[in-house]
């Protein structure tokens, strides 16, 4: 297998994916896309009010990038499974404005000022106006499946139940974060088996989301369907681990500024923090202690970050990723012919577990 550029790869899927989201949700609404999305008005549109409210606000966060990878995703799977992109592409909308809706509502929970380098759109545009276009991302996106006359009933029950059974997960995935870096539960006690099933909830469900919704659609047997999730499912959950590692590692502006560990500043409880508990006797009950002081303090969080480094926390982690999906991708293998989009989609699952980004 010749070795592929999964970077120029979504790079060069992102503008397709754009202008398919625009398709559902324009940069400006008019008459005839109000139409489309609500139906005739029983009275008179307002056009502006919603391009200043909803349009405006999400193309804002769009804009900002953001990888596209579970659209990505999407396209490889029902390439892989011999689906026809022109039929079931508009599909590719549901996991990536779902998940910049689910960004916009986080950063209203976790109090952030700064998303993608910009202003948070609660700081923008204000509270009521990233409330309500949070939540309108997380409907939007089914206007392809309603306007699909030709989407066979059976076919088309199977995505709306996806799709319900995802948004039902991510809302119990944030609801143990939350409670955990919140310490209203007892975070200390935390597993490794519990923090596995909350990032397959919370970040491993609209990769999930994608991935079946994508082998529905090109017509994959039940049991592609369950691996394929399955596979997807733990790649959301190795892309989380990475997250949290990558928090602990200067880059960009942070490290101009010699600052990271913003996630233990939250709170929050990752792999390598339970990890550290685990293995570190009386490191982890200084670990632990620096984390529930939510502070800011450089010194302090070099501090944790310097006791997960001592007990390998950090290596124990990237190694886990790896093996969760090394194990996902074997029952995928073999359920699959080859082919290119076969190849890729192996790359694709490495590269979000290797990444520097």
């Amino acid at each position: 297998m010749s070795k592929i550029d999964i970077r120029a790869l979504l790079t060069e899927k992102a503008p397709l994916i754009d202008k398919i989201i625009e398709k559902y949700v324009p940069k400006k609404y008019n008459e005839d896309s109000l139409i489309f999305s609500c139906g005739k008005p029983r009275y008179a549109f307002n056009t502006e009010a919603p391009n200043k409210a909803l349009s405006d606000p999400v193309w804002d966060m769009l804009s900002r990038g953001g990888k596209r990878w579970r659209p990505t995703l999407f396209l490889l799977i029902v390439e892989a499974l011999n689906g026809d992109i022109d039929k079931v592409g508009d599909f590719v909308i549901i996991p990536e404005v779902v998940h910049n809706g689910t960004l916009m509502i986080d950063d209203i929970e976790d109090d952030s000022k700064i998303r993608r380098g910009k202003p948070c759109t609660h700081i923008k545009y204000g509270i009521d106006i990233a409330v309500n276009a949070g939540n309108f991302m997380y409907y939007v996106p089914l206007l392809p499946l309603m306007r699909n006359a030709k989407l066979p009933a059976e076919k088309s029950v199977k995505v709306y139940e996806t799709y319900l059974q995802e948004m039902i997960n991510i809302g119990f995935g944030q609801g143990m974060d939350i409670a955990w870096h919140r310490g209203i539960a007892n975070a200390d006690a935390v597993t490794e088996e519990e923090y596995l099933q909350m990032c397959a909830y919370k970040t491993g469900t609209l990769a999930r989301m994608s991935a079946k919704i994508a082998a529905i659609l090109a017509d994959g047997s039940e049991e592609q369907i369950e691996a394929i999730g399955k596979l997807a499912e733990t790649v959301g959950i190795a892309f989380q681990i990475q997250d949290d590692i990558l928090n602990l590692i200067p880059s960009g502006v942070s490290k101009t500024k010699g600052c990271c560990g913003e996630d233990i500043t939250e709170g929050k409880r990752t792999l390598m923090v339970i990890h550290t508990l685990r293995e570190g006797g009386e490191d982890g009950k200084r670990l632990v202690e620096i984390i529930n002081m939510h502070t800011e303090n450089q010194s302090l969080r070099d501090e944790a970050i310097g006791i997960m480094k001592k007990n390998n926390s950090i290596e124990y982690s990237k190694e886990f990723a790896r093996t969760l999906v090394q194990d996902a991708w074997n029952d995928v293998d073999k359920l699959l012919e080859p082919s290119e989009a076969k190849d890729k989609l192996c790359a694709f699952a490495r590269f979000l577990i290797e990444r520097d980004i």
